[in-house]
């Protein structure tokens, strides 16, 4: 449903485009290499063993218009997923007069952890000339969560008991082996809308075609502590009157961190390098 409304979103700024040329239109994307860390699932139980490295597509689409008391709108997507595996032996022995008993409890746990979301951004450019721009804006950020445990336990029970033959008046061990496995699955799932508080800013460098900009955004509810930024370099491949075509690079983070939603704890941070690339029509 959301990738549907994204992309009937995307075609509808495209029509205005052709019909205003007063209203600019911008298109990106970036490829980011990051790497995960923290811990997600239950809060007596976090999964933070081995969260794997991954790249992932971000992209998003704004309008920007010249009326000065309407916001200028934009929207991104965003979506990401880590997985961590873990290993557990336990090994346990009970004794009596008569009896012993070797438990080995082997258990392979595999979780993964996947979030979407879309931010719908209403923003002002507060400043904006040909050396220096300032965009301050609330965005609506609506995310789905999902936390998948698959745990396979493996039971194995060597019990030992001391049995005597009265024909024979002597006694000997009589051991008994059953291995056991069991396979069980938790999956959490939840959607939330939050607010964010939206920053972007872009200077120009002496370096012709060169600026560097920044951009994040912030949450405003204190029972969420969410939060990502990026800065980096642009530099401007072409410059038309019909389009400008920009190149960027650069580093990004981002926080993710709840408690208690649906159960569900996160305190995951991500964070690598990045390359894009944004139109301008």
């Amino acid at each position: 449903m959301k990738k549907t409304f994204f992309a009937a979103t995307l075609a509808v700024f495209c029509t205005s485009n052709v019909q205003a040329n007063s209203v600019g239109l911008y298109l990106g994307g970036q490829i980011w290499q990051r790497e995960a860390s923290g811990f997600f699932g239950d809060k007596q139980n976090p999964i933070n063993s081995d969260l794997k490295k991954a790249q992932q597509n971000n992209y998003f689409v704004a309008a920007e218009h010249p009326f000065p008391f309407l916001p200028n709108v934009r929207i991104s997507n965003t979506k990401f997923d880590t997985t961590a595996k873990m290993n557990v032996v336990q090994e346990s022995k009970f004794d009596n007069e008569t009896s012993h008993v070797n438990l080995h409890v082997n258990s392979d746990l595999n979780a993964s952890f996947n979030i979407s979301y879309i931010d719908y951004t209403l923003y002002y450019q507060v400043i904006d000339n040909s050396l220096f721009s300032f965009d301050l804006g609330i965005a609506a950020r609506d995310f789905d969560v999902t936390a998948t445990v698959t745990t396979t336990t493996n039971t194995v029970t060597t019990t030992s008991d001391f049995i005597w033959d009265v024909e024979e008046h002597e006694g000997h061990d009589h051991s008994v082996t059953e291995t056991t496995d069991t396979v069980t699955t938790d999956n959490k799932k939840k959607s939330k809308v939050v607010p964010m508080l939206y920053v972007a800013t872009n200077a120009s460098l002496p370096l012709a075609n060169l600026s560097v900009f920044a951009q994040g955004n912030v949450s405003l509810k204190d029972d969420y502590s969410l939060y990502n930024y990026q800065v980096g370099l642009s530099y401007r491949l072409l410059d038309q009157a019909e389009m400008d075509f920009n190149l960027t690079v650069g580093y990004q983070a981002e926080k993710i961190e709840f408690e208690n939603v649906n159960n569900l704890y996160a305190d995951v941070e991500l964070k690598g390098v990045f390359v894009g690339v944004i139109a301008h029509f």
